[in-house]
């Protein structure tokens, strides 16, 4: 069995459930020591604890690190890190999938609502990245990834709290691979090409009924990521990939 990232160390955001999970046992798959970073460390609301996906790891054969990551506190991240460079001794990805949805119309989006999705799609994935740089860059290169979505070119269907956050990451990613090309970083975003009816999307998609033809299994992320983790700045850098578009390749 091909092992990419034998020998790697994988920093998850928001992997206790959903796109971050598939990830997070993807990348194990290929290799990766995994810290499995989010808040959920006991059942809520949805599904899924860290220590449930850190469990799947090791009794896969892998080795994982349920790690409590809240990504809208400087505090919680910095732990969260440390915590998985004692355990492992480095950091050489990062996939900074944590998320909170809304799709409402702007008109009767609660200001609350507005702030969570820039709080965490936004400045989590700043703080995540901030936290992971110089550790990447310690090892003589890496990969970071971001997980966005294709609504951000959607203007036609209009405006909502979540696409603007995601958009801003992206803008922020895009501008990090020319920042860190000289640390042999690669970071690029990645999205679905078609829906994943995560949990999230499920209690706060809105109610919108999605044809089958455009459900993603979303086992074509975790393929796709693990393509994105291989690379350095010599490779893909700097690019918005969809996940099945890039796996075809």
């Amino acid at each position: 069995m091909t092992r990419p990232l034998e020998g790697r160390v994988a920093f998850v955001a928001g992997a206790s459930r959903g796109i971050g999970a598939t990830i997070a046992e993807a990348l194990a798959g290929a290799g990766a020591a995994v810290a499995v970073a989010a808040r959920s460390e006991v059942e809520g609301k949805l599904p899924g604890t860290i220590g449930a996906v850190a469990q799947r790891i090791t009794d896969a054969g892998g080795r994982a690190l349920p790690v409590r990551c809240d990504v809208t506190s400087e505090e919680s991240v910095e732990d969260a890190v440390a915590r998985t460079v004692a355990e492992f001794g480095g950091i050489d990805i990062l996939v900074a999938n944590a998320g909170v949805l809304w799709m409402g119309p702007v008109e009767t989006t609660p200001l609350r609502r507005w702030q969570l999705c820039l709080d965490v799609n936004t400045t989590g994935v700043f703080l995540v990245t901030r936290a992971v740089i110089p550790h990447v860059r310690a090892r003589g290169g890496g990969s970071l990834i971001a997980v966005t979505t294709t609504g951000v070119t959607m203007t036609d269907l209009g405006a909502n709290a979540y696409w603007v956050s995601k958009a801003a990451t992206e803008r922020l990613y895009l501008g990090l691979a020319n920042d860190l090309k000289a640390d042999n970083i690669a970071v690029n975003c990645l999205s679905p090409s078609r829906v994943v009816l995560t949990e999230g999307w499920l209690v706060g998609g809105g109610g919108v009924e999605i044809p089958p033809e455009m459900i993603e299994p979303p086992e074509a992320m975790g393929a796709a990521a693990v393509l994105l983790a291989q690379q350095d700045a010599g490779g893909i850098t700097g690019t918005i990939q969809r996940s099945e578009a890039l796996a075809a390749e």
